[in-house]
């Protein structure tokens, strides 16, 4: 049989069920359409043949006569997954079915590998995220997933140019990592023989942007960390950046809860969700509380920046939290905080002021010294959002840099290098300025339901096949 190289579709499943729903059954509307897509469903009853046709948009019967559909026997033989071609009369069964008659059918591609049916479906996960091809059309959930995801990037464009943000877009390829403490992954540019990463994050080129007078801009930025697999990580992931001159952190918080109470609206109908079974409340305003203040209200320990190192590493080892020798008190008091009291913070909270020794970007706290003016938005236990008062000085700056090369240098793959140019850029002078990441994939999850993130990224990170 031969394949057409096109073939104009006139309506969709969606649009037919939309314009004809209440047809009196064995109604017919005179209107011929052309609809396109995967037969899903086949059945047989002497000379009387039936399909259910899945496009993008939904599902529609087909209906085959054998005194009026051309090559009738061959309608009558598609396989389940054959994608068709079919124009005919819309009508209503004796049932009472809405449906195309087939006067016309083409077929448009042929399945040679069994198909899953929509009620077997992939039992199997790994083959479901292995052959998103195949979850697309017997899944509901990972359509409506996919679409959610289309969704949500396209409002948050539109919300943040509505207030007067510019997208742009900054280099994938850094020839030093930075931007975030994490382990990046390598590649080499033959022409310069010259070492390159993946950016880790965008921060430095987007606060270059500002320092050039883009007072507000952001980027829906693909970046890679070359980190472990699990079920809220995936080594290529997709952030929201974005950086506001003249602002500070308490603006970010506006921005960022407004932001998703706005998404949460616009894809769920509501800000009041239900998420791994739980209630979840994205409601603004959300609480704000400082790091130390949520570690004691979790584990009754008051302990500070002033804590003396051995009382820390004590209180550390008595909840379970393993210590690494160099580490500071701004260090063990972060890991207290991530392995007792993050994972339990249910309804959104703004975790406010980190230690400067594990926030070498964030600007100085105006009134907690060894503090700094960042955040994190925690909602459903993980982290949502990162954001800062950024640092503005270029010679506290390189101070940190330095103290993180030399961290780097004594094994912390995650340190970040010194960014002369990035310092010469701040020695012409960023204004006060506040930047804010948003994880989008973990934010499409809180959207959908979804539990893993890989059921929200199309195509993601997997181990090889056995066998290749």
């Amino acid at each position: 049989m031969s394949i057409p190289y096109r073939f104009e579709v006139t309506r969709t499943a969606a649009s037919l069920a939309e314009e004809f729903a209440g047809l009196e059954p064995g109604t017919e509307t005179g209107t011929c359409a052309a609809v396109a897509g995967r037969v899903m469903l086949r059945r047989v009853q002497g000379k009387l043949a039936f399909a259910t046709l899945a496009d993008s948009s939904g599902r529609i019967q087909l209906f085959a006569p054998s005194a009026t559909t051309p090559r009738f026997d061959d309608f009558a033989a598609l396989s389940i997954g054959d994608w068709v071609g079919v124009s005919g009369e819309v009508m209503t069964t004796r049932r009472g079915e809405l449906s195309v008659r087939a006067d016309n059918w083409a077929l448009l591609a042929a399945t040679e590998r069994p198909f899953p049916d929509k009620w077997h479906g992939l039992a199997d996960v790994d083959t479901r995220y292995r052959q998103r091809y195949l979850d697309l059309w017997v899944s509901d959930e990972a359509r409506t997933t996919a679409m959610a995801r289309s969704r949500t990037l396209s409002l948050i464009r539109r919300w943040m140019e509505d207030r007067g943000f510019v997208e742009v877009e900054t280099p994938v390829f850094h020839p030093i990592p930075g931007g975030a403490t994490a382990r990046p992954f390598t590649t080499h540019h033959q022409a310069l023989d010259l070492d390159l990463y993946l950016r880790v994050a965008p921060e430095l080129y987007l606060k270059r942007l500002v320092v050039g007078g883009m007072e507000r801009v952001f980027e829906l930025a693909r970046v890679f960390r070359n980190e472990g697999l699990s079920t809220r990580h995936n080594p290529e992931f997709t952030m929201l950046e974005a950086y506001q001159a003249y602002a500070d952190y308490t603006d970010m918080m506006a921005l960022t809860e407004g932001l998703v109470a706005h998404l949460a609206e616009a894809v769920c109908g509501t800000t009041k969700l239900t998420y791994d079974g739980r209630a979840l409340d994205l409601t603004p305003p959300w609480r704000r509380a400082t790091l130390l203040e949520l570690v004691e209200e979790r584990t009754g320990e008051r302990v500070d920046l002033d804590t003396p190192l051995d009382e820390l590493r004590r209180v550390c080892q008595w909840h379970g939290v393993p210590v690494e020798d160099g580490w500071g008190p701004g260090k063990l008091v972060l890991e207290l905080y991530e392995k007792t009291t993050e994972a339990e913070l249910w309804d959104p909270v703004f975790v406010c002021d980190y230690p400067e020794e594990v926030s070498p970007l964030a600007r100085a706290h105006r009134a907690q010294p060894g503090m700094v003016e960042r955040f994190e938005a925690i909602v459903a236990g993980r982290e949502l959002s990162n954001a800062f008062s950024e640092l503005t000085d270029p010679a506290e700056q390189r101070r940190r840099f330095e103290d993180q090369a030399a961290r780097r240098a004594g094994g912390d793959e995650e340190a970040m290098v010194v960014d002369a140019d990035y310092l010469r850029a701040l020695e012409y002078g960023l204004p006060p300025t506040g930047g804010l990441g948003i994880g989008v994939d973990r934010l499409v999850m809180l959207l959908t339901g979804a539990t893993a993130i890989r059921d929200v990224i199309l195509f993601p990170t997997l181990r090889p096949e056995r066998g290749g």
